[in-house]
């Protein structure tokens, strides 16, 4: 399987790994059927997400994407976090090979997950939605149009 340099670059030197303490929120997802689990906690002030950090345990691909979300996610609002796509994380990674998309759609599970958390903690309606990866009828090896550019 032919991976990016960004990918192997965030599954060498993952970004903000490691777990807050006493986060805001928290966010754990899952997939049974290939071992991956995340989570990921978040710190808000006024709705800005000041700090964020992961811990994974999963292949390389899961590593990357959880680094690569947290990229992308810090500093943004929540109602923007929220919004992150599985295609943007890819498309940040320069690409995943098809059978790695599902650590792109649990990488922004979990991002919403901490976000709804967070929101729910507050005494506030969560905004995320569904989560893809809860789904029963989600197949995480399902073949996906984004991926690495051979």
């Amino acid at each position: 399987m032919l991976y990016s340099d960004k990918v192997m670059e965030h599954f060498n030197n993952p970004r903000n790994v490691g777990i807050l303490d006493e986060a805001d929120g928290v966010g754990e997802v899952g997939n049974p059927t290939c071992g991956d689990m995340m989570k990921i906690t978040i710190d808000v002030d006024d709705d800005t997400i000041s700090d964020i950090k992961f811990q994974t345990l999963g292949c390389g691909a899961a590593i990357a994407t959880s680094s690569m979300v947290t990229e992308m996610a810090k500093g943004m609002d929540i109602h923007d976090a929220v919004n992150i796509t599985k295609k943007q994380v890819a498309d940040e990674l320069d690409g995943l090979p098809a059978p790695k998309m599902h650590c792109s759609v649990l990488a922004t599970d979990g991002l919403k997950a901490a976000i709804d958390d967070y929101l729910v903690k507050q005494g506030r309606e969560p905004i995320a939605g569904d989560i893809e990866s809860n789904d029963p009828d989600f197949d995480p090896h399902e073949e996906s149009d984004v991926e690495l550019d051979e």
